[in-house]
């Protein structure tokens, strides 16, 4: 299948690791012009020359998106770069924490960390997008937009807060050739997900390795996804095949959750 990235640019943030570095390697794959941008220069470097060394294009650009300074510097950044078409948004998770322990100033940290910066990159992006007529955004969540994970009442929140701002932006923008998606994985082999299994591990004082087979057998598959796994559908819902398909998330999860939200 042709998938139309070909040629095309696209914006990877937290493209260092986990997720959102499979789909700046698959993009790239797919022969677009990646800018990647995370936190560690060091990371970024080292997928910059994987790419580099497969044929691939990849711009590395570090920044903090949770500064705001860095967020506008990167703005200014990608000006002459061309238009950006297509835009993968993932950040960070927040720390863990139960909802009623937790007070207003650590949910406004959070949303700083994954809500906020998601939005102005958006607002930043669509211009030149509806000049276009063409653009594909794809925001990272959770399962949790579903079904709320125990003790992460901070990403809980806060991926409904994105998820109902994306839903509401599709509307406003389908009209000028643009979709607005997000997508939910389900539990994937990550040091985020990983720092999830090692804090169940040691509150209930039981080993790492029977946390993490406890979990892969309430998947219907049996087991976690790979990051690719996830970046394979990333990638097709950024493409020109997934032209009638908005305002959705999409749950890849193993069958955990059955369906779409």
């Amino acid at each position: 299948m042709n998938l139309g990235i070909r040629g095309r640019t696209a914006l990877v943030t937290g493209a260092s690791r986990g997720i959102g570095k499979a789909v700046a390697y698959s993009l790239a794959q797919e022969g677009a012009k990646v800018i990647a941008v995370a936190r560690s220069p060091e990371l970024l470097s080292e997928l910059a020359s994987q790419v580099h060394a497969e044929g691939g294009q990849l711009i590395a650009l570090p920044k903090d998106l949770s500064r705001g300074e860095d967020l506008e510097q990167l703005l200014r950044e990608l000006d002459p770069l061309g238009p950006i078409e297509l835009f993968f948004g993932n950040l960070g998770g927040p720390p863990l924490g139960e909802a009623h322990s937790l007070g207003p100033g650590d949910f406004r940290q959070a949303a700083e960390l994954i809500l906020y910066p998601m939005i102005r990159l958006a607002q930043g992006l669509l211009p030149s997008m509806r000049t276009q007529g063409y653009g594909r955004i794809l925001f990272l969540t959770s399962i949790a937009v579903k079904e709320p994970l125990e003790r992460m009442a901070l990403s809980n929140s806060l991926r409904a807060a994105l998820t109902g701002y994306a839903k509401t932006l599709a509307r406003e923008v389908a009209s000028w050739g643009i979709t607005v998606n997000m997508l939910g994985p389900g539990f994937t082999q990550t040091e985020r997900v990983q720092e999830v299994f090692r804090d169940r591990a040691n509150r209930e004082g039981r080993p790492l390795g029977e946390i993490v087979a406890e979990q892969a057998r309430q998947i219907p598959l049996g087991r976690l996804a790979q990051p690719e796994e996830i970046a394979a559908v990333a990638t097709f819902l950024l493409s020109e095949q997934a032209s009638y398909l908005t305002g959705q998330t999409i749950l890849v999860d193993g069958g955990m959750s059955h369906g779409l939200l």
